[in-house]
């Protein structure tokens, strides 16, 4: 499966696009996000997909964890949100 990557430049409407068409085709989406500002466009970015889904009658849950990744030979942390139907 394919990881939705977030940065803190991303258009949360995009993303929201994404996530919702990702659930719609294979039933779970995976959002991946490191630091702050990418972890707050991927949240709100969720509430948006969320709000599309709905109007299909798919409610979505978020269970978010840490990851650890790897980015030029650094082991980074980042925050993975996986978005599943209820």
């Amino acid at each position: 499966m394919n990881v939705i990557k977030v940065s803190a430049q991303s258009r949360t409407a995009a993303v929201a696009g994404a996530i919702a068409g990702v659930i719609r085709e294979v039933n779970r989406a995976e959002v991946q996000a490191i630091g702050a500002g990418a972890v707050n466009q991927a949240l709100k970015a969720i509430v948006i997909a969320k709000g599309y889904l709905q109007e299909e009658g798919v409610e979505v849950v978020c269970d978010p964890e840490f990851v650890d990744v790897a980015i030029d030979g650094q082991e980074r942390t980042a925050i993975r949100l996986v978005v599943s139907p209820r």
